[in-house]
């Protein structure tokens, strides 16, 4: 596959590298999000599952022994009818009217009441315990309405054993219709205790059991202080009112707990029915893990940043010294000037774009005259300073930024000028000539005048022939000045001859 130069660069970019190594970490955190996220979804499920399937086997279990407290009842009712039963003797009627009473462990008492409310038949004991329940809420409530059918009383504590227990009741009518009594069976608390603590809710759950005018019948964990409370105006109670059955979050009226409420009612009974898990044990081990996996994700992520950083580090570093080495590579240590091979490269450049142009381009090649004497009367480091201000004074006498000025040899210099002809080169060979007569060497007691150079010129336009050919001309004009004396310059021969006629008249004597 072919890369296009615009992602070409890009992809050999360093930035692009650093930029890559920390998009790439926080795109882990969104994906490592969003899985966390999905996480928290699941565990909200499973709680909610969980609930439900709880919610139904309590809610089941409950109504069946209900149920069967309820047939009880009924049966009562049918075998009151039976012909001749006042006239059997007590034990015997006992027997006749409780023939099909349920038994169980957690059935409390069960008896039936005259229209005044005192016991008249006693399931536990023949002849049956003494007491009046005229005042209690299920008596007044089947007295008052024939039509209730089977009612569900209020938690109380038994006037006969002193047990917590729910009561159920069904109302006995006289042949006339008027109000006969009720026939009662309670149900003990501690069977919900005991239904309720085979299931795990965790510290903070809890499970409650309300009559539809919002009692409380009892809760898991049990406190005695909880049964009978009335949470009618609760915002909790009113849902579970209103909807029947569903689930939802709300923070709980008796401890301040936020939980997940699953509710339902149970059969056809004015009993509510919830199940309630605290949110911070439905997301304890989603936490853990996602601090967990928060923890590596993003312990990985920094390393990756740091690293990508790093690398970015170092590839700048790389690219700052491999520019420094291009551009070492290209400059003359000594002087700092470009070395011949930039001035290879650059002059092969001007050639072919003043073919393509027919522009003129000119070569002044300059030489320092005598410059062995300076070496061998002051020594090394001295010739050393006088190329150095050798270089300073070419610089100076060019100024446009495609001229370049270069250090061919030992005291040899090239200064390529594009786009110049041969008047104009000459001009410049005039200012290198007055640069360098005011050059000298302080330090070492040498003085303006004391260097000199010696300039050959080359000039051509549109030139169609080798670089080396222009360098050739610039070079024979270079000797011919050292020949006619030294400090001054000439010009090749055909060298732009249309604007150059006599470049000796520029010549500078030594004084």
């Amino acid at each position: 596959m072919v890369l296009s130069p615009r992602l070409a660069r890009r992809l050999r970019s360093t930035r692009s590298w650093i930029a890559l190594g920390v998009l790439a970490p926080l795109g882990m955190l969104v994906v490592s999000g969003l899985m966390l996220l999905d996480l928290r979804r699941d565990a909200w499920d499973k709680a909610e599952q969980t609930s439900r399937n709880l919610l139904q086997v309590i809610e089941r279990d409950i109504a069946r022994n209900v149920e069967v407290i309820d047939l009880t009842l009924q049966a009562v009712q049918d075998n009151l009818r039976t012909p001749g039963l006042a006239q059997l003797d007590p034990a015997l009627r006992q027997l006749v009217l409780f023939d099909r009473a349920a038994t169980a462990r957690d059935l409390g008492v069960m008896f039936v009441l005259d229209e005044n409310g005192d016991v008249v038949e006693d399931l536990g004991v023949s002849p049956p315990r003494k007491g009046n329940f005229a005042d209690r809420d299920y008596f007044q409530a089947h007295k008052a309405n024939r039509h209730l059918g089977l009612y569900v009383g209020q938690p109380v504590v038994s006037r006969l054993t002193g047990e917590r227990m729910i009561n159920f009741s069904r109302r006995i009518d006289k042949p006339d219709g008027s109000f006969g009594g009720l026939v009662l069976g309670s149900l003990k608390l501690t069977y919900f205790g005991r239904l309720f603590e085979r299931i795990g809710l965790g510290h903070d759950g809890a499970i409650n059991l309300y009559l539809r005018d919002g009692t409380r019948i009892t809760r898991h964990p049990y406190l005695e202080a909880d049964v009978g409370v009335n949470i009618a105006g609760a915002a909790t109670f009113e849902r579970f009112v209103r909807e029947g059955s569903g689930t939802f979050v709300e923070t709980s009226v008796r401890d301040g707990v936020q939980r997940l409420y699953t509710f339902t009612r149970v059969g056809d009974l004015p009993l509510l029915l919830n199940v309630a898990l605290a949110v911070d044990e439905v997301e304890a081990g989603w936490r853990a893990k996602a601090a967990v996996i928060s923890a590596v994700v993003l312990v990985l992520c920094g390393l990756t940043v740091s690293l990508s950083l790093l690398f970015g580090r170092e590839l700048r570093r790389r690219e700052r010294l491999q520019a420094e080495l291009a551009r070492l590579s290209l400059t003359d240590a000594l002087t700092g000037l470009a070395n011949r091979r930039r001035f290879e490269e650059t002059f092969e450049r001007a050639r072919e774009g003043a073919r393509r142009t027919g522009r003129p381009l000119s070569l002044l090649l300059v030489d320092a005259d005598h410059f062995k004497r300076f070496n061998d009367r002051y020594g090394h480091p001295v010739g050393d300073e006088v190329l150095r201000g050798l270089a300073r004074c070419l610089s100076e006498s060019v100024h446009r930024p495609d001229d370049l000025v270069a250090r061919v040899g030992g005291e040899e210099f090239a200064m390529l000028l594009p786009d110049t002809d041969g008047e104009g080169a000459a001009r410049i060979a005039a200012k290198v000539h007055e640069t360098v007569a005011a050059l000298g060497v302080a330090s070492a007691g040498i003085g303006a005048g004391a260097v000199t150079v010696s300039v050959g010129l080359a000039s051509r336009y549109g030139t169609g022939d080798g670089a080396e050919d222009l360098y050739r001309d610039a070079d024979a004009a270079l000797y011919e000045a050292k020949a006619g004396g030294r400090n001054r310059t000439r010009c090749a021969p055909g060298s732009d001859e249309r604007h150059v006629a006599d470049v000796s008249a520029l010549r500078l004597v030594v004084s």
